[in-house]
């Protein structure tokens, strides 16, 4: 692969009106622009990223964090986008360069677009629906690749098909974003039915072409597999989207637990001064005697530890990038770093999973998200494919248009019921469920 075509401001879906404007900003920075304003965006407030949503304490939404990300991002591709420059001097598209970070942003920006409400227990219980619950019954009527496809649910494939489907009374190409940016958030190129571990896989079969031409397009690599199923390589860029994720979940997560005191002070700033040397963390601890607030202790900790990662994980990207655009690279940016911070940053994954996610008010969102999810999935699935009925009929007039809840395919009337309810907050998804339930009614 090579970055003269991987960097392609073509937008999806408006090929044919691909012109090269002359305005301030650039088609990457319009891009992100696009998204901010954006109604799935917007709706990532009221979606839980881990704790539940604030309440007297504020923590992270899916909203908070894709911003978080965005910022990060940004930061990582500066950093490499510096040594990419000098080992590129000589090339004649060493420009394109210059729009690393744009598209990182951007790309960070759209990752969690998809992700269903309650976090990724609503995931597992779209997937569930299908394969343990109601929906299993659905299997001998659809193709094994339609199969496959619902009973892997990922909220990344449902990203990618959120910016490029184009919904009932839509533009073709969907958000018609740029190529280069589309395929930077793609983390596991290849269909459900390619996937080594199941709900990891990067496109629904009904984005498989669209996927095909982008990856085309920009000349990603396409892998030997054989049984003919479609895999790529990553796009370079998808590394820098992952480690400004999994630096921004890992790092804010461990705030958040300060904050719900899940975790208590001294065990975060054991865990945060573990990625410094034993010079940094004295020059650490005398500059947080001057700080009186807890809360803003962790903080200065936050930031201390995201820059130091931000550096690491770039080098990494830079070290690495001969075997990442020979599509050869194996593992995460966050493998490759130095001993000392991959050590750190292992210690702090270890906790995470021993005290944050298993928290009683975590664990709760999950058995609650599953309760809603599974009964709405029941009470959709169930209406589109008895639409005559009248409980069928009243129910589906709730359902925005742009759905094609009453197409005459099957596959698409279910994936339209299953877009409907991935897209919801998970504040309208408890109203939904309550009003259905008849335990609230509009005032009369």
């Amino acid at each position: 692969m090579n970055w003269d075509l991987l960097i392609s401001d073509k937008r999806f879906g408006l090929e044919d009106y691909h012109n090269r404007q002359s305005e301030t900003r650039s088609d990457f920075q319009r891009d992100y622009d696009r998204l901010v304003f954006s109604s799935p965006f917007r709706r990532l407030q009221n979606k839980t990223q881990v704790f539940p949503l604030p309440g007297s304490i504020f923590v992270h939404n899916r909203l908070t964090h894709s911003i978080e990300v965005a910022c990060v991002g940004r930061s990582l591709a500066r950093v490499a986008v510096t040594e990419l420059m000098r080992k590129y001097a000589n090339k004649p598209w060493r420009e394109k360069l210059l729009n690393l970070p744009d598209i990182v942003a951007a790309a960070c920006l759209a990752h969690d677009l998809g992700n269903p409400p309650f976090g990724h227990s609503g995931e597992k219980a779209i997937s569930s629906f299908f394969s343990e619950g109601a929906g299993a019954s659905l299997q001998h009527e659809l193709t094994a690749e339609q199969w496959s496809d619902l009973i892997n649910f990922e909220g990344n494939a449902n990203s990618f098909r959120q910016l490029t489907h184009q919904f009932k009374g839509r533009r073709p190409g969907g958000f018609a974003m740029t190529y280069s940016m589309l395929a930077s958030i793609v983390k596991y190129p290849y269909e459900s039915g390619a996937a080594v571990h199941a709900n990891k896989f990067g496109f629904f079969c009904t984005e498989k072409d669209d996927f095909k031409r982008i990856a085309d397009e920009l000349g990603i690599k396409r892998m030997a597999r054989a049984d003919g199923r479609m895999v790529y390589a990553r796009h370079p860029l998808v590394y820098l989207v992952e480690a400004a994720d999994d630096i921004c979940y890992e790092v804010m997560d461990l705030e958040d637990a300060h904050k719900l005191k899940i975790l208590s002070h001294g065990e975060v700033m054991e865990l945060m001064l573990g990625f410094f040397d034993c010079e940094r963390r004295k020059h650490m601890i005398e500059v947080m005697k001057g700080i009186d607030d807890p809360n803003e202790k962790v903080a200065y900790m936050r930031s201390c530890v995201i820059g130091r990662l931000v550096e690491c994980c770039a080098n990494a990207f830079v070290e690495n990038e001969d075997a990442i655009l020979a599509g050869e690279f194996s593992g995460c940016l966050l493998d490759k770093i130095n001993r000392a911070e991959r050590e750190a940053y292992e210690a702090c994954d270890r906790v995470s999973w021993a005290k944050i996610y298993s928290a009683p008010d975590v664990v709760d969102i999950e058995l609650a998200g599953n309760r809603i999810i599974t009964f709405l999935m029941e009470k959709l699935v169930g209406a589109v494919r008895a639409p005559e009925l009248n409980y069928s009929r009243l129910l589906l007039s709730k359902v925005p248009e742009q759905y094609d809840v009453h197409s005459s395919d099957l596959f698409t009337k279910v994936q339209a019921a299953v877009d409907h309810v991935a897209s919801m907050t998970d504040v309208y998804a408890l109203d939904l469920y309550r009003r259905l339930n008849g335990q609230t009614l509009p005032a009369v």
